[in-house]
């Protein structure tokens, strides 16, 4: 199966599916999309991903495109290791885990979000303070569910679905300066994801066109 991971060296949803690839134990290229610089606005990523979004995992020349369908499609056909728990309870929980991240906390912060606050006339301090509300918010919801679920990782005591999530939002939380010390559990899951090789080799800084990660 030949993989190949389009992919922005910062950006949540493309690390999110790295951390996913490197649980599966997937070799995969990755195609390096620098967003600043518009490269995902280029007709020939554009007739990949009409959205204009990243990530596009290419499957043997198809194409998947959004993150958590990305991660749901791995857990369906590389079944081992489990992305989602057996129990359907269970699988409904993590989902929401992961959608509150991906779906509540990420759009609102994400570039371009971010720059049409900068078209408002919004100054770094106030785009900072933007991002910190909504993490936190989704951060606060998040934690009783970690604390309760949670041995070790976000649910159970093996990554998942909602640790792919919360990894990379982590990472988001430090790059707008948001306290953790209101958030232990999260906090705690964070760090020993943080020290999986799966989540390590996937860290921005290890992307090939990687910056000050």
């Amino acid at each position: 199966m030949k993989l190949i991971l389009h992919s922005a060296w910062r950006a949540s949803a493309p690390y999110r599916v790295r951390i996913g690839l490197n649980l599966k134990g997937l070799a995969y290229d990755i195609a390096p999309l620098d967003l600043a610089a518009n490269q995902h606005q280029q007709p020939d990523y554009a007739a990949l991903n009409p959205q204009k979004l990243t990530p596009t995992l290419e499957v043997d020349g198809r194409v998947l495109t959004q993150s958590l369908a990305i991660l749901e499609w791995l857990d369906e056909t590389v079944p081992a290791p489990a992305l989602l728990p057996k129990d359907p309870f269970d699988r409904a929980t993590v989902r929401a885990m992961a959608e509150i991240i991906a779906c509540d906390i990420h759009p609102v912060n994400n570039l371009r979000i971010l720059r049409a606050l900068t078209g408002l006339g919004v100054d770094q301090a106030g785009r900072d303070a933007w991002a910190q509300r909504w993490i936190a918010d989704g951060f606060t919801a998040l934690e009783p569910m970690i604390a309760r679920h949670g041995r070790g990782y976000a649910f159970g005591d093996q990554p998942s679905l909602a640790d792919c999530c919360l990894a990379p939002q982590i990472y988001n939380a430090a790059r707008f300066h948001v306290d953790l010390a209101p958030f232990p559990a999260i906090r705690a899951a964070g760090e020993r994801a943080a020290a999986h090789p799966a989540f390590a080799a996937a860290h921005p800084s290890k992307h090939p066109d990687a910056a000050d990660a």
